[in-house]
């Protein structure tokens, strides 16, 4: 059964991209008047354009050696071929997915005059951009239901997180997130845009495309709201219900050493949740007044390609498994 949802998820991700080179034609029977776009990148400097590339081409080779050497170990090593790893291992996969589906773009637009990208091109990024960050937030939340039943249930852990468990969670984070970005993809470039071609960011991200169109936006902006609220209060919720648990079970135990080592198995997550989460928040509950979109560029900066090479190091300088982990693969390489 495993193997079966294993084939069935590649097999989805390659439908996935078909249904995205069809989508992306769609603006030959919309009447847009938009062939390609101009992005506005992080900033207009000339004097700071060789300076930021150095900085985000070493962040984003960062984010690919740390990242791919998770999914490697997780992978290789014996020991780390349970539960908690095989979702750091798909954690390690989104967070590469939406930092590459970013990254590279951004590093040519350093060094080009105008960073100009196609509408195809924006519609894809804007739907891998989507699918990615949707798919890390119940990503995480199977993971904090992972340390709850860890923590909290230990004797039926093996039972209770089997691998056709973990790997139905997985396959349905991904299905959902997919089926969401195609609706919002779809439902967005299906608009007009005819009042300007400048995107004022770094990619295309909903609401500066959305600033550009001259279509009706009120259904568009009514399906991202929905589906926003939904999907980061659902994912939260389960978060803050599974660490009340894992607190309560915590405080009744009676050995401090018991407590420590409770405390350390899921210190990593939460030290992860608290920064991913928390830049969310910071992006969306700003004031109206206070909103704008220099501000939206550095907290989007920091949760697509700062968070993802800071995760591979949080789960791994905390974890000492993968420390040991570490130590076994190097042993065997030299």
């Amino acid at each position: 059964m495993q193997t079966i949802l294993k084939e069935g998820f590649f097999l989805f991700f390659l439908e996935y991209i078909s249904w995205m080179e069809e989508m992306i034609n769609l603006n030959e029977t919309t009447g847009s008047q938009v062939t390609e776009f101009i992005l506005m990148g992080i900033t207009n400097s000339p004097e700071l354009q060789g300076p930021l590339f150095l900085l985000f081409f070493f962040n984003y080779m960062a984010i690919v050696v740390g990242n791919m050497g998770l999914i490697i170990l997780t992978n290789v090593d014996s020991h780390l071929q349970t539960p908690m790893y095989f979702f750091l291992r798909h954690l390690a996969f989104v967070d590469l997915g939406y930092s590459t589906t970013i990254g590279p773009k951004m590093l040519v637009g350093f060094m080009e005059e105008k960073n100009i990208i196609s509408y195809n091109e924006c519609a894809i990024q804007l739907g891998f951009y989507v699918m990615f960050i949707a798919s890390e937030l119940f990503i995480l939340s199977a993971m904090a239901y992972d340390r709850y039943v860890a923590i909290c249930k230990p004797l039926y852990y093996m039972v209770i997180m089997s691998d056709m468990v973990c790997w139905l969670f997985v396959a349905m984070s991904y299905l959902y997130s997919t089926m969401v970005s195609l609706l919002v993809a779809i439902k967005l470039f299906k608009l007009s845009y005819c009042k300007s071609n400048v995107i004022r960011h770094f990619y295309c991200d909903i609401a500066p495309v959305l600033s550009i169109t001259c279509s009706d936006t009120s259904e568009i902006e009514l399906i991202t709201i929905v589906l926003a609220v939904l999907n980061f209060v659902s994912s939260l919720l389960i978060i803050l219900i599974s660490y009340t648990f894992i607190l309560v079970t915590i405080l009744r135990m009676n050995s401090s050493e018991g407590r420590h080592k409770a405390f350390s198995t899921f210190g990593s997550h939460l030290t992860g949740v608290v920064i991913f989460y928390g830049t969310l928040l910071f992006i969306y509950l700003q004031p109206q007044s206070n909103h704008s979109f220099e501000n939206d560029k550095i907290a989007s900066v920091f949760y697509t390609l700062v968070i993802p090479m800071l995760n591979p190091l949080i789960y791994s300088l905390r974890n000492k498994e993968v420390k040991e982990a570490l130590r076994r693969l190097f042993k065997k390489i030299m």
